[in-house]
């Protein structure tokens, strides 16, 4: 490989969303593009009807990995938040996502529940609704994504779903630009997860905000690629990174 010289960076998490791969899939994905990795989420329900999931666990168990906040929405309901937290502990995760993009949780009873789990868990919170007609404005954003920090997230995520048609985008899939930006500046870049599963998001937040921004539903595929956009090693960056 030649010995070129590129912009180094000491952050920008890659948050990587799994919809069912299995551990030999897993096998490969760490072997490419492991090292640009820093978190893997069990895509909403998908843990949960995955039949060798301590095996691929396993596999996976260098990265802290999260069930999809979905799924801790279905135990919400169910009233079964003790025996959640039991099974995170017998499948070994330290850290849990915690939404509220589908089912409706009171601010404060979330706020609560945000609390009650950092105390055994990294949590990962969610901002946002999954409904691409809910529109929420900037002042609630920003005051929902600072008060889900104090209450001890560890990071926090703006909703977009996997496809990039709510929350921080709107129902045609065009980005919420201003919001985004106003969001960057109240809460800080360090602290959010900008989900962003398509190239042309993930292109706009490198140019926007840096290469160490913090992306999240990032597809396994799409790894590599995303790193050669902070890299400035694609042309829709080239220009922004190399030249800056």
């Amino acid at each position: 490989m030649p010995d070129f010289e590129f912009p180094g960076r000491s952050g920008g998490l890659t948050h990587v969303i799994d919809k069912g791969l299995g551990p030999r899939a897993w096998e490969d994905v760490l072997e490419t593009s492991g090292v640009y990795i820093d978190v893997v989420k069990l895509g909403w329900g998908t843990a949960y009807v995955t039949p060798n999931l301590k095996k691929k666990l396993e596999v996976l168990r260098e990265k802290p990995v999260v069930i999809g906040g979905t799924f801790f929405e279905v135990v919400y309901v169910k009233g079964k938040l003790d025996e959640y937290k039991s099974w995170l502990q017998e499948l070994g995760l330290t850290h849990v996502e915690l939404s509220d993009g589908t089912v409706e949780i009171p601010r404060e009873r979330k706020l609560e529940l945000i609390a009650d789990f950092a105390r055994d868990f990294t949590v990962l919170s969610e901002v946002g609704s999954k409904d691409s007609s809910v529109e929420y404005s900037a002042d609630e954003w920003k005051r929902w994504l600072r008060e889900e920090l104090d209450a001890g997230a560890w990071k926090v995520i703006t909703e977009a779903r996997e496809g990039g048609t709510a929350g921080i985008f709107d129902a045609g899939g065009g980005m919420r630009t201003e919001l985004i930006g106003e969001i960057a500046a109240a809460v800080g870049t360090e602290h959010v997860i900008f989900e962003a599963p398509n190239k042309a998001a993930q292109a706009w937040f490198v140019k926007e905000f840096g290469p160490e921004v913090n992306l999240g539903n990032i597809p396994p595929e799409e790894v590599i690629p995303l790193e050669t956009l902070r890299l400035g090693l694609r042309g829709d960056t080239l220009k922004q990174i190399l030249q800056a």
